[in-house]
C-alpha cells in the first residue's frame, strides 16, 4: 500500500505541475490592453487581434469624434493601455491632452503620421465652403477620414500588426497571420466596391460635410460640394443660398446627411429642387463594434449611394 500511495502522490504532483505550467503559459499569452479611438479603426485593429484579445473602443459609433467629451471609463482605459491607436488631432481634437496626461506608458500610434498612409488635404472655398466658416481647430489641413480608402485600411492593418508584434512578441505569429488574411480580404473588398459603384460614376451629389474625399477618389465618384465646412460650424444663410443654386445648376441627384447631425438645415435647402435626401455615415453609427464593422461600413456607404443616385 505504501508503494501505491507513493505512486499516486507522484502522479498527483506531475498533474499539478503540468496544470501550473499550462496556467503560466496562458498568462504569458494574454494579449495587451489596447484602446482605439473610433469604430472603423477599432474594427481593423480588432481583426488584427482576433484570437488574442479585444481592443477597447473609446468613442462609440453614435457619437461624433469631432465633439466628444472623455468619460471616466474612457479615462481609465487610457490609463491602463499598453497601446493606443487614433487617427490624429484633425479628427479626435479632444484626445492629445488626454494621451499626454493619462496614457504616458502606452505605445501611441497616430495613423495620420504614418508615411505609408495616402493623406489627402481638406478642400476649401467655392463648393466646399469659405475658410471663414471653418471651425478653428488649429490642426492643419489633413483630411482625417483616411479609412474610407481600402488601401489605407490595408496599411492600418500592417501598422497594427507590426506595433502589436513589438509590444506582445508572444502573440506575434497570430498578428502576422491575421495581417496576411486581412490584406487579401481588403483587396477583395476594393474590387467588389469598384464593380458595385460603377453605375454611380459621373452622377453628381452633395454631402453634409467633406468626409468622403478618400472614398470618392478611390472609386471615381462625383461629389460637387458640401453644406458645412466642418461638422462644428453650421452653414450660414449665404452658404445655404449658394448650395441651393448649385443644386439647380448641376442637376444634383442626391444630398446626403449624416446620422450624427441635425438634417433640418439640409431639408430646408433642398425643398423644391427635386434632389433626394439620404444618409451616408462615414464612421458607422449604429453598427456593432468588432472585426466585421469595417466591411459593413464600406458596403453600407456603397449601397446607400447607389440607392439614392439611382432613385431606388
Amino acid at each position: 500500500m505504501t508503494i501505491w500511495r507513493c505512486i499516486t502522490h507522484l502522479l498527483f504532483v506531475v498533474v499539478l505541475g503540468t496544470a501550473s505550467l499550462a496556467s503560466a503559459d496562458a498568462v504569458a499569452a494574454k494579449g495587451p490592453q489596447v484602446v482605439v479611438s473610433v469604430l472603423p479603426l477599432h474594427s481593423l485593429v480588432a481583426a488584427v487581434m482576433a484570437g488574442v484579445g479585444e481592443p477597447v473602443l473609446l468613442i462609440d459609433g453614435a457619437a461624433s469624434p469631432h465633439a466628444y467629451a472623455l468619460r471616466p471609463s474612457a479615462a481609465r482605459a487610457l490609463a491602463e493601455a499598453d497601446a493606443v491607436f487614433w487617427i490624429g488631432p484633425e479628427l479626435e481634437a479632444f484626445l492629445p491632452k488626454a494621451l499626454k496626461s493619462l496614457a504616458g506608458g502606452a505605445r501611441v500610434v497616430t495613423v495620420l503620421d504614418d508615411l505609408g498612409i495616402g493623406v489627402l488635404t481638406v478642400r476649401e472655398g467655392g463648393a466646399w465652403g469659405e475658410a471663414a466658416e471653418e471651425a478653428d481647430t488649429g490642426t492643419g489641413n489633413r483630411d482625417p477620414h483616411v479609412w474610407l480608402d481600402p488601401r489605407n485600411a490595408r496599411r492600418i492593418v500592417a501598422m497594427a500588426a507590426a506595433t502589436l508584434s513589438e509590444i506582445d512578441p508572444a502573440n506575434a505569429a497570430m498578428y502576422r497571420n491575421n495581417e496576411v488574411r486581412l490584406d487579401a480580404e481588403l483587396a477583395d473588398l476594393e474590387k467588389e466596391l469598384i464593380g458595385k459603384l460603377t453605375p454611380a460614376r459621373g452622377v453628381p451629389f452633395i454631402v453634409f460635410h467633406d468626409a468622403y474625399h478618400y472614398f470618392e477618389a478611390r472609386f471615381g465618384l462625383t461629389t460637387v460640394g458640401a453644406f458645412a465646412m466642418s461638422p462644428e460650424a453650421a452653414p450660414g444663410a449665404r452658404r445655404i443660398t449658394e448650395l441651393r443654386a448649385r443644386l439647380v445648376e448641376t442637376g444634383v441627384a442626391c444630398v446626403f446627411v449624416e446620422p450624427q447631425f441635425e438634417p433640418a438645415i439640409v431639408e430646408a435647402a433642398v425643398a423644391g429642387t427635386g434632389a433626394r435626401i439620404a444618409v451616408l455615415d462615414p464612421v458607422g453609427a449604429g453598427l456593432p463594434a468588432g472585426a466585421a464593422a469595417y466591411g459593413q461600413l464600406m458596403r453600407a456607404l456603397a449601397d446607400n449611394l447607389l440607392a439614392c443616385l439611382s432613385g431606388t
